[in-house]
């Protein structure tokens, strides 16, 4: 009888800290988050100081006190893959858990390059394709220079369903769906990547305590004041030079605008699309507006129907008009210019295309050997060849822009260090165009990058695996792409002064027009074969 009413008592005692316990969890602990399998599971947070709860989890519960500052961790038994699975902890209750293999997926654009951007290579497979048991966690693109952060900004679990997938990162996606077709596992992505950014901004300043300049350049930007004064400058330059490029320029403010579809064009300078012979003053470059129109003849079946309009890449932004109707408008060179032409524009006989190509201070251009056409079911029409141009308003290079996040220390901050805790299998990290020309000191820098972040995960033998930077740039460029191979080579040293570090081959995937290589599926799969014959091999 005793020991019946001493477990009546301790399962009252146990009911009393679970209703009155009130937790609070990183985000990334959260709904559908998947937990690395065959490892200890960590779990944190913060709750009162001093106070109790209990996590109940695979059928048994754990009694947890916080620590005097509310903070408290609790590491659970390590499982085997499964689920949905549910977690009690105090009053809060995390539903459809996973258990599979964890992966930490960062670098710079080109691990952040989402799979809408590749739809050109893989939509039929992509559309074709959904598993919820692949998941990505994207880490919000915030920065810190200050303090190392115990928690991001609000993300959550997204499954890869078509609802989803066009956000996944494109290289992780293709890489964790051969990693579950070949191991029947739950796969977890956390994503935590931004483009444009070097290495030194994902190491800790305790790391690059033997790269002063890193450390110096730092503790220029740790005053939010200062950060705040800047882009206030930095917004009012741009504000002026922005108005005086749009009062000053003849195609937006002359009684027929350059884009109307009657403007009388006749007197514009041919030129091919391709050509150098506009944009520059015959020795430099030319900031400001430059005007481009163009003339096709629609057939009667393409008359009045929805078009997709193709116009590759443009250096830098642009604004687009079909027959004096705006249909589109990108900000900066790298993404494709895919517009939709409405029903009721295109109209049988002649019609027009107009862009108005802005150059912040380089060569404006279209990139060759991009599509350049228009789309409209099994019909297409292309656009390339002559146009004819006109200069709008010619101006000074635009304002320097201040890219904070590009700086050392502030992203390990703010987007690692919030999920050291957390349980993976292995880094795949796909960086290195931003520290090309720097490449000297890269495989240092990478080495701390390995070992400081192997510190904050309390894993000493966390693999990483490092993709090797594409093949970029035309062959008449020797001077650039010599760098970009001295930085490989740097890739590749990196990887031999450090164990359990894998190199991935990827030299051969690039496009010379193209930072941004489009076949993240090949990829995907080589860096999914490294991590299996290692799992294999373990």
């Amino acid at each position: 009888m005793k020991r019946i009413v001493s477990l009546i008592s301790m399962l009252t005692a146990a009911m009393c800290l679970t209703m009155e316990a009130k937790v609070s969890l990183p985000s990334i602990l959260s709904d559908g988050m998947v937990l690395q399998r065959d490892k200890p599971i960590c779990i944190w947070g913060n709750a009162d100081s001093r106070e109790s709860f209990i996590i109940c989890w695979q059928g048994k519960s754990h009694i947890i006190e916080s620590g005097e500052d509310g903070s408290w961790s609790a590491e659970l038994p390590e499982c085997g893959p499964g689920g949905p699975y549910e977690m009690t902890i105090g009053d809060i209750v995390l539903k459809d858990i996973l258990v599979g293999d964890v992966f930490l997926c960062s670098g710079q654009s080109n691990m952040e390059l989402p799979v809408r951007r590749v739809t050109d290579m893989f939509a039929y497979e992509i559309a074709a394709y959904e598993e919820s048991r692949i998941r990505q966690y994207s880490v919000p693109q915030v920065y810190d220079f200050n303090s190392p952060q115990e928690d991001t900004p609000a993300s959550s679990w997204k499954p890869c369903t078509q609802e989803n997938v066009m956000e996944f990162s494109a290289l992780a996606y293709f890489f964790a769906k051969e990693i579950f077709r070949q191991t029947g596992v739950p796969v977890g992505i956390v994503n935590s990547s931004w483009g444009g950014t070097p290495v030194e901004a994902w190491i800790s300043e305790e790391a690059l305590k033997d790269f002063p300049k890193h450390i110096n350049e730092k503790r220029l930007y740790e005053d939010s004041g200062y950060r705040h004064r800047i882009k206030l400058l930095e917004g009012e330059n741009f504000h002026h030079w922005n108005t005086t490029l749009h009062k000053n320029d003849p195609g937006l403010n002359e009684a027929i605008p350059w884009f109307a579809e009657e403007y009388d064009d006749s007197s514009w300078k041919e030129t091919g699309m391709f050509s150098d012979e506009w944009g520059n003053d015959g020795l430099n470059p030319q900031a400001g507006s430059h005007w481009m129109r163009k003339d096709f003849t629609v057939p009667s079946s393409m008359s009045g129907k929805a078009a997709v309009l193709r116009l590759g890449c443009i250096v830098d932004s642009d604004s687009v008009y079909v027959n004096g109707h705006f249909v589109g408008s990108t900000g900066y060179q790298y993404p494709p210019r895919i517009y939709t032409i409405p029903s009721g524009i295109l109209h049988e006989g002649i019609n027009n295309v107009t862009v108005r190509i802005v150059s912040n201070g380089g060569q404006p251009s279209f990139v060759p050997e991009k599509p350049y056409k228009i789309i409209s079911g099994d019909q297409e029409i292309n656009l390339e060849g002559t146009w004819r141009y006109r200069l709008g308003t010619l101006m000074p290079a635009a304002p320097e822009m201040m890219f904070f996040h590009y700086k050392p220390v502030c992203l390990y901050n703010a987007m690692i260090h919030p999920l050291r805790k957390f349980g993976y299998r292995a880094v795949l990290w796909y960086q290195g165009e931003s520290n090309v020309g720097r490449w000297n000191e890269y495989a240092a820098l990478l080495t701390r990058m390995t070992g400081c972040w192997r510190k904050a995960f309390n894993d000493e033998d966390l693999p990483f695996y490092i993709v090797e930077l594409a093949d970029f740039l035309h062959e008449d460029d020797i001077s650039g792409r010599e760098a970009w191979a001295r930085m490989r080579e740097e890739q590749a040293r990196a990887v031999s002064m450090n164990r359990h570090t894998r190199l991935i081959r990827n030299s051969d995937l690039g496009e010379w027009n193209d930072i941004h290589p489009l076949d993240k599926k090949t990829l995907g799969n080589r860096a999914a074969e490294a991590v299996l014959k290692d799992i294999r091999n373990n």
